[in-house]
């Protein structure tokens, strides 16, 4: 029986896990909080998941929460004017729905089934000394923590990563009593321009139902107002503020919100990043990283779960068909550049967001209130970015889509 160690119990990992542990493999996943911890915990992310990722936990039975998950049905795109207006407005279903399990509610449910399927779960901070003996008694170590002294092994890839730096300050608020959606529920999507960026969607919680609130500030403007917010009543009043001042059709729906409880709230920043796949521990061993630890997204457009599940089935199916034969470095790194093979895609297309939108970017958007099919294509692409390519960036593809919708 071959022997995997994961560092990182988070969607990726654990995932991978679960599958391994059903394909016959001995897994040992390390983490640094128990599953007490986790639920009792600060909320992690938004992780607001679309079909296709989705389907990557059905085909290894962890889909625990399809009938307790409140239903994301569409997705729809809001440009504020300058005016306040709304200058771009439209909305559609999705083929197939999506839906947010809080990761409190999630990791610790998966964590149980873990040991219960006989995976061996540690509670531990992994030095670097720690995983270099976890390494010895592993055939293949698996790094999917984006934190920490580890993840520092993996170099960062210049060539793959466009920032060096933040380029939104960030902020989640978990909240319950929202008025909801008419028709139908959605992601709604609202762009300021030269200010950022608000979406809102329902979600499972630990208390049950929410909304989960997500707020990107360009760096240095208005909505870069989190640093000295100090309480979960301050940080609530704050969301209230910014969408009475730049979204009030958003604003209206919130009047009687409240928090879910006191940790579902976050905010913070970072700088997008890709990084080399390849670890090498101080003895020689060579270490994979998945997830966040190699390919970090923005938050922008709601891809870091997804990415994960995605990456997480790549890697399953990789370590599954290597059979016998040993987990080198070629091999790792053919591994990575299988799921880079989508992820690029991911990464591109939220890059893409983080800057001034392009004319093309600008008139898909305008062209999508009265071309049902290109509303279409945009929202259900979120489940499959590799499909916004090449019409995204390429005028003459946009025209020939938005053509047929004529």
């Amino acid at each position: 029986m071959r022997a995997i160690t994961i560092i990182g119990a988070g969607q990726s990992g654990l995932q991978l896990g679960l599958g391994l542990l059903r394909h016959g493999y001995d897994v040992t996943v390390v983490t640094n909080r128990s599953q007490q911890e986790v639920a009792k915990g600060r909320v992690l992310s938004s992780q607001c998941m679309f079909d296709m990722a989705l389907q990557h936990e059905r085909d290894v039975n962890i889909n625990l929460w399809d009938e307790e998950c409140p239903q994301i049905d569409g997705i729809g795109f809001t440009i504020a004017g300058p005016d306040g207006s709304k200058a771009v407005d439209w909305a559609t279903r999705l083929d197939a729905p999506a839906q947010s399990v809080d990761q409190r509610v999630k990791m610790p449910v998966w964590m149980d089934e873990f040991e219960r399927l006989g995976g061996k779960l540690l509670i531990m901070h992994a030095s670097i000394d720690e995983l270099e003996e976890l390494a010895g008694d592993a055939d293949l170590v698996v790094v999917a923590s984006g934190k920490g002294d580890v993840a520092r092994i993996f170099k960062r890839d210049a060539e793959k990563s466009e920032f060096d730096q933040p380029m939104r300050a960030l902020a989640l608020t978990y909240v319950t009593d929202m008025v909801p959606r008419e028709e139908y529920t959605a992601v709604c999507f609202n762009i300021i321009p030269g200010v950022g960026e608000y979406f809102v969607f329902p979600a499972l919680t630990t208390s049950g139902a929410c909304e989960i609130m997500v707020f990107e500030g360009v760096p240095g403007g208005p909505m870069d107002c989190w640093a000295d917010v100090k309480s979960p009543a301050e940080h609530l009043e704050m969301s209230k503020q910014i969408l009475e001042q730049f979204l009030p059709w958003e604003a209206e729906r919130c009047h009687s919100i409240q928090l879910t409880d006191d940790n579902g709230i976050l905010a913070g920043r970072f700088p997008p990043t890709v990084r080399e796949p390849i670890g090498r521990l101080p003895h020689g061993t060579s270490i994979l990283g998945m997830g966040d630890t190699v390919c970090l997204n923005d938050p922008l457009t709601g891809q870091g779960s997804n990415n994960a599940s995605k990456a997480a089935a790549v890697y399953l199916d990789a370590i599954v068909s290597r059979k016998s034969d040993s987990f080198d470095e070629e091999w790792m790194q053919q591994t990575f550049d299988a799921y880079w093979d989508s992820a690029q895609w991911v990464t591109r297309w939220t890059n893409s967001l983080l800057v001034p939108p392009t004319e093309n970017i600008q008139k898909l958007l305008g062209a999508a209130q009265t071309h049902a099919e290109l509303a279409s294509r945009i929202a259900n692409a979120f489940s499959d970015p590799t499909d916004f390519y090449p019409w995204w960036d390429d005028s003459q593809a946009a025209d020939q889509l938005i053509g047929k919708g004529d």
